[in-house]
């Protein structure tokens, strides 16, 4: 990638912060980010932004670092864990899990891969959970990609979702 450039990743791991953080921002600002394959990824594209644009996002990041309360920071850090129903017709058992912000966007961009995907449920949940709920709920599922699955019964995955949240803390109180 040319000198004028900076990836996402490299951003997140300056500031402290992840990624998905750094994206929210990006699109807030509508900073416009260009892909290439990255140096060591095999191949995957990872995200670059202009040096320019970095500089402006680059002032908004001291300013959500500098709150002392983490407001700015916390507003963002909220959301849903998602249980999506990717093909119900042709192939019922398989499944999106993971953690959204806002789960409209996230079902719109699911729906340009998968048009006849639903959302079974949500849960509340804070980013740092996702992980954790993924391995717990999916542990023993055929997974198909990152965060795709496959299960005899979504009803048990539902179920076990359930109960995981069951003993997790109100995410807006912690």
């Amino acid at each position: 990638m040319p000198n004028e450039m900076i990836s996402v990743i490299d951003i997140a791991r300056i500031h402290g912060k992840r990624k998905q953080s750094i994206f929210k921002l990006l699109n807030r600002f509508g900073i416009e980010q260009v892909k290439a394959p990255g140096e060591g990824t095999r191949g995957q594209a990872i995200s670059y932004i202009s040096q320019a644009d970095y500089e402006l996002l680059e002032s908004e990041l001291s300013s959500i670092e500098s709150d002392p309360g983490g407001a700015v920071e916390a507003e963002s850090t909220l959301g849903v864990f998602y249980l999506i129903q990717l093909e119900p017709e042709h192939d019922p058992g398989r499944f999106k899990i993971g953690f959204a912000s806002n789960i409209d966007e996230r079902l719109r961009s699911h729906r340009t891969v998968a048009p006849l995907c639903q959302i079974v449920k949500t849960w509340p949940c804070k980013p740092l959970w996702e992980k954790t709920a993924i391995d717990s709920v999916c542990a023993g599922y055929e997974r198909l990609y990152t965060e795709v699955f496959r299960a005899p019964s979504l009803a048990e995955v539902e179920s076990r979702c359930d109960r995981f949240f069951a003993v997790m803390p109100d995410p807006s109180t912690s």
